[in-house]
């Protein structure tokens, strides 16, 4: 079994969420359709980066990398609002 850390982001809001999951697709639909609490209010989001680990103690501590100072960084240097 695959797991993804992904970024989200809503053009509308200018926000991103970063989160990890087993299936991307499944969790893309559930922050679409409001069923993620923290994500309802800024509706719609794309994915505009994501990682695929093999295991899902991998793919936890690079959301949390990702999520803290450093991993924002990282993120800026790659990504730009589409």
């Amino acid at each position: 079994m695959s797991f993804f850390t992904y970024v989200l982001y809503s053009k509308e809001h200018n926000k991103y969420y970063t989160g990890m999951t087993s299936n991307l697709v499944r969790r893309l639909n559930e922050h679409n359709s409001g069923k993620t609490k923290s994500t309802k209010a800024y509706r719609p989001w794309k994915i505009i980066y994501q990682e695929k680990y093999d295991s899902e103690v991998e793919a936890i501590r690079r959301e949390k990398y990702l999520k803290g100072g450093s991993g924002r960084e990282f993120l800026k240097s790659l990504i730009s609002p589409p």
